[in-house]
Formats: structure tokens, sequence, C-alpha cells
């Protein structure tokens, strides 16, 4: 059975923008790339809080950044997550105050989070405002999932301890055409919670395990399941509710083995494959002769691509998918932004997700063939 992890994938994409970037070393192992779209970032980090001095992540499988505490295979201990993870400190909400004049002066219905451990403040929230503590979010997903042995994939901070994820793999994993070509897709329920009053926590379904800023836009993007939770007293008490919105865990994990199970029992022809292709890059008919030569070559790419695909999976739909993702990623052309090179603007490409509409566009399309 092989395995598709978004991940490792991940890991290996950043990997090679690190190493393509000529980056700049730094004390504590974290570095500054000079050029591409990271210029001048601390990528290291990669947004981890360091309010004690280290990254504060743990997780049961190493991140491409190497940082954090990494327990292999995961632990279900909640106290020892939060420990390592180093999101063991509680919120405070303290009055929002300010000095004029030399007098202290209050501001009416207004208040600062506050971490407990640091005393940093973290935002400014409202009356109404209630804290969700680290392990009340803990004992929100245990509830979500019905079983108190859960194990964890990752847990940290991030942005100051202004933002704090959890993770947790989902038991059954999305396997596509079990016992032909048995594609593993892992899945993982994720929770993400601001404490400055930015945004809601949400709960998803997503393929994702989180361990830095990066990897939580993921999540949240390609969450096809999520719950948000407003936060006011009483709020965590409705895991029911996120249980039938969320769908969770079955009905996300079967309606996309479903569709990845369609395209593989639906036979596609040569003709199915280049009206797709015309439809991700419609040619005008008056294209100059140069849009028609550079339209050929592209359709030649991704003739060899789904040769490639047919013998490994037969001639079907799922055959065409892999072959426009697989060109997408690697092949597509990319003009490099200025003191970018080609090598670098894909991998920029390939995390910023810059094809992410036309990969769900040709999907839609493909699945079209079944009809």
């Amino acid at each position: 059975m092989s395995a598709i992890d978004v991940n490792q994938q991940f890991n290996e994409q950043r990997a090679a923008l690190v190493k393509s970037s000529r980056a700049r070393r730094r004390t504590g192992g974290s570095y500054t790339a000079t050029v591409g779209y990271d210029a001048g970032e601390v990528i290291g980090r990669d947004g981890l809080d360091t309010t004690r001095g280290s990254a504060a992540l743990y997780t049961s499988t190493p991140a491409w950044h190497g940082l954090g505490t990494v327990i292999p295979g995961g632990i279900s201990d909640v106290p020892t997550v939060l420990r390592t993870g180093q999101i063991d400190f509680e919120v405070e909400k303290r009055p929002a105050e300010f000095v004029y004049n030399g007098v202290r002066r209050s501001v009416p219905d207004q208040f600062v989070t506050v971490r407990s451990d640091s005393g940093d403040p973290l935002g400014i929230v409202g009356a109404r405002y209630q804290t969700f503590q680290q392990r009340q979010v803990f004992d929100f997903l245990q509830d979500l999932a019905d079983s108190h042995d859960v194990l964890w994939e990752s847990a940290g901070a991030t942005r100051g301890g202004r933002r704090v994820f959890v993770t947790m793999q989902i038991p059954d994993s999305i396997v596509i055409d079990r016992g032909g070509l048995d594609d593993e897709i892992r899945l993982f329920i994720v929770a993400v919670n601001s404490h400055d009053g930015s945004s809601q926590m949400e709960v998803l379904a997503t393929p994702w395990r989180v361990v830095c800023a990066n990897t939580e836009r993921f999540a949240l993007r390609d969450a096809a399941y999520r719950w948000s939770i407003r936060h006011t007293t009483g709020a965590l008490d409705r895991f029911e509710e996120a249980r039938r919105t969320l769908g969770l865990t079955l009905s996300y994990a079967e309606a996309f083995e479903d569709e990845q199970n369609a395209l593989v029992r639906t036979d596609m022809a040569i003709d199915d494959f280049h009206a797709v292709i015309a439809d991700l890059w419609p040619l005008d008919d008056d294209a100059t002769d140069r849009s028609r030569t550079i339209a050929r070559h592209r359709t030649e790419r991704l003739d060899a691509l789904l040769r490639t695909e047919i013998e490994r999976v037969g001639r079907n739909a799922y055959a065409g998918e892999r072959a426009i993702t697989d060109y997408l990623d690697h092949i597509a052309p990319r003009r490099p932004r200025k003191s970018m090179s080609e090598e670098i603007a894909r991998a920029t490409a390939l995390i910023e997700d810059t094809d992410g509409e036309r990969k769900t566009q040709a999907h839609q399309r493909l699945m079209l063939l079944r009809r």
C-alpha cells in the first residue's frame, strides 16, 4: 500500500526551497532567506512561538524545520503534550487600562488577554469574550472522538501564543481502490484556537498535521468540513452539534474516498483528457502561433505523464488527475519574480499552492466523465 502524505510532501518541498534560497544561517538553527518570497524572513522558526526561548511545538513526527519536541508515534497523556508543546499556560482577562496625565483609567467593557506564564498581552477583547483554555480544547476533542485514549499528533503555539493548535489522527485512513492501487491518505482532526479575539476557534477534518504557521494555513484551506466555535460561555459544551456539522469523521473520509474511487472506475479516452486540458488552458480562436505552439508542447508533456500514470493505475480519470497534478507541481513553467530563480519560483508555487484552484477545476471536470 502506498501512502499519500501531504505533510511529507511539504517537508520535501520546503527543504528544496531552503536549499535553493542560499539562506544565511543564524544562531539557534534558524536562518534568514536571502532571495525569493522568504527574503529577510527568519524561516527556521516558521511562525512558532518562542516566548520560552525555543519553539513551542510537540509532534509525533519530525517536521521539516527540525524544531520542537518529537515523541515518535505520539502519546495520549494530555499534561505531557501541554508541557512539551509549551502550551501549558492559561489565558486571563485583565481590564484594559491606560495612564493619562498621571491618572490610571479603564476602557469600558474592554479587556486584555494575558499569558499566565509570561504576562505578555495577547489581544483586546470585549466583556462577553470567553477564554478557551488549552486543557478545555483537549477535553473537547476527546469528547468529539468519544475516546480518552487519543494519540495526539501535534500541539503548539504560533504568533507569540496568540494562536494554539492541536492535531489528532483519524483512526481510519482513506484508501483509494482497496485491494487494487491501495493509495492511502491519512486524515487528521485539527483544532485551531485564538487568544487575541481575532477569530473563533475552528475544528476541522483535514489531511494536514499542523506543525507551523504555514501548515496551519493549509489545514484551514483544505478542510472539507469544519465547525467554528465562538468564544462565549458554554460554547465548548456543544460537541454533539460539532459532530453533526463536521460530519466527523466517516462522512468526510467516505465522501472523499468515494470521489477518488469514482475516478478510478471511470474509463477515460485520450479525447476526454484533451477536452479537460482545453478547459483548464483555453485557447482563443485568434490565438497567436506562439500561443498555439506553447499549448501543443503542454499537451505533449501532459500526454507523456498520462501514459506513465496509465501504466501504474490504468486508463481512468484518476490517472488523468494524477498527470495534471504532477504537471502543475513539477513541470509547468514558472515566471520568476525579480531576484528569484525558476527553481525557487517552483518551490514557492508548491508551498503557496498557486495552482490550487486549477487542481480543483481539474478534479471537478474529471468527475463529470463518470456521467
